[in-house]
C-alpha cells in the first residue's frame, strides 16, 4: 500500500509544479499584451483553468497523499533535518501557489500587478525549489 501511496503523491507533485512552472510564464506574455485586448482574455481564461482546474486540485492531492505518508508508521524519521527542510520548502511552495492566484486576479481585473521581468524571475523559483526538494528525498544529505 506505501507503494501506491507514494507513487500518487509523486504523480500529484508532477502535475503541481508543472503548474508552478508554466503560470508565471502565462504572466510573462500577459504582462506584455495590452489590458482588454483579445489576447489578454485569452490569457485571463488559461489563467483561470490552470489555477483552478489543475493546481489547486494537484496541490490538495499532493497533500493528502503527503499526510498519508507522513502518518504512515515507519514512512518517515522525523529525526533527520531533511524531513524538516523539505516541509519548509513545501510551504514556500504553497505561499508561492498563493501569491500566484492574487496576481491571476489582478490580471483578471485587467491590471498587470507586476512587470514581465518579475514574472520571469520568479518563474524560476519553483524550478530551484523543485530541485532541492528532489536531492534532499534522493540523496538524503543529513
Amino acid at each position: 500500500m506505501l507503494a501506491y501511496i507514494k507513487a500518487f503523491h509523486i504523480i500529484a507533485v508532477i502535475a503541481w509544479m508543472a503548474g508552478l512552472l508554466y503560470l508565471p510564464r502565462l504572466f510573462v506574455y500577459h504582462a506584455g499584451v495590452p489590458a482588454g485586448s483579445s489576447r489578454a482574455a485569452m490569457l485571463t481564461v488559461m489563467e483561470r483553468r490552470l489555477l483552478r482546474g489543475i493546481m489547486a486540485p494537484a496541490l490538495a492531492m499532493t497533500y493528502g497523499f503527503g499526510i498519508l505518508l507522513l502518518a504512515t508508521p515507519g514512512a518517515v524519521d522525523w529525526r533527520q533535518g531533511r524531513i524538516w527542510l523539505k516541509l519548509a520548502l513545501v510551504a514556500a511552495l504553497t505561499v508561492f501557489q498563493l501569491l500566484l492566484a492574487r496576481w491571476r486576479r489582478g490580471f483578471a481585473a485587467g491590471m498587470t500587478p507586476r512587470s514581465e521581468r518579475f514574472f520571469r524571475l520568479i518563474n524560476e523559483l519553483p524550478t530551484l525549489a523543485m530541485i532541492a526538494i528532489v536531492l534532499l528525498v534522493v540523496l538524503k544529505p543529513f
